[in-house]
């Protein structure tokens, strides 16, 4: 079921204040809560694998690249690693691609039951007329776009204009109809943590059903600490409204060792419900790569050659 949002409550956020070097230390500490070993590290790491929003967004995109992508997320892990797992059926959460590709990604996606998400909104900037985002949302939903991905004003939020950041994500939720919305914050670029914290809480009220750290496109992209700070948002918008709101980190996480850190992160910090594709996605693509040499060598004791893990 998709965010219905509330109406805008300032007092929910203007007066927070966050202590960065308690958050640092306690982000600093997460990867090493929990001691993943064998079994339970190949389990967490097919776990993030199917949250996995496998992800293109180059200006070289084509038709067949996209096919080629798509049959990576039909088939992430070797069917001979899975079987020897005694796992069937794993495919990643969703693809993610621009809006042009959503037809193309639909096709080689089938009735597999893998959603396609669509950014939009003039990914990565933004920095287009209102109305054209608007339009580009509906163009993806057209497409057949299951999710749309969306980048926000980042000016709103260093001017603190909450109500107009407010309007602008209400009306683009309005443009994506039944498709799910992703907000990306692109936190890299809103200069603090007590930033990120009032965008989180206003994207939430406006009906985002995930808050996205990053475009993958900024200087600075997905953290741990930046991280912390939006999932203790999430915590709190679910604890004043019973409605649950997911995750998506995205950009910089390269290793299958990302992989469960964030996981760890979710878990520890809203519990074992956020650890599904409703509610947590992972931004990547390299990092099904290397998720799956670490899975390989689970298997079989050592890691396989790169060429036998093309991505696409």
């Amino acid at each position: 079921m998709n965010n219905p949002g509330t109406d805008l409550r300032l007092d929910w956020f203007q007066n927070v204040r966050i202590n960065t070097p308690a958050v640092e230390r306690r982000a600093a500490t997460l990867p090493a809560r929990r001691s993943l070993k064998k079994d339970h590290q190949a389990a967490w790491l097919l776990n993030a694998v199917r949250c996995i929003d496998l992800t293109t967004l180059a200006g070289d995109d084509t038709p067949d690249r996209v096919a080629r992508l798509c049959a990576k997320a039909r088939q992430p892990i070797g069917a001979d690693l899975l079987q020897a797992m005694g796992v069937s059926g794993l495919t990643t959460g969703a693809v993610c691609v621009y809006p042009t590709m959503v037809a193309p990604a639909k096709r080689a996606l089938g009735n597999s039951g893998i959603p396609v998400a669509s950014v939009a909104t003039g990914f990565p900037a933004g920095l287009m007329p209102l109305d054209l985002r608007l339009a580009e949302i509906r163009y993806a939903v057209d497409q057949g776009a299951d999710e749309i991905d969306i980048v926000i004003t980042r000016a709103h939020v260093l001017r603190g204009n909450w109500t107009a950041l407010y309007d602008e994500l209400r009306a683009m939720r309005e443009a994506c109809g039944a498709a799910r919305m992703k907000a990306i914050l692109a936190t890299g670029d809103l200069k603090s943590l007590e930033n990120v914290a009032r965008a989180s809480h206003v994207a939430m009220q406006a009906g985002s059903d995930w808050i996205k750290t990053s475009t993958g496109k900024e200087g600075v992209n997905a953290t741990l600490p930046v991280s912390l700070v939006m999932v203790r948002t999430i915590r709190d918008f679910h604890a004043r409204t019973g409605i649950k709101v997911g995750f998506k980190p995205a950009g910089g996480l390269r290793t299958a060792r990302d992989a469960i850190n964030w996981q760890v992160l979710m878990a520890e910090e809203l519990g074992r419900d956020w650890l599904t594709p409703n509610l947590f996605r992972i931004g990547a693509s390299s990092l099904l790569g290397d998720i799956e040499r670490q899975i390989s060598h689970h298997v079989t004791g050592r890691y396989a050659a790169s060429h036998r893990q093309a991505l696409a």
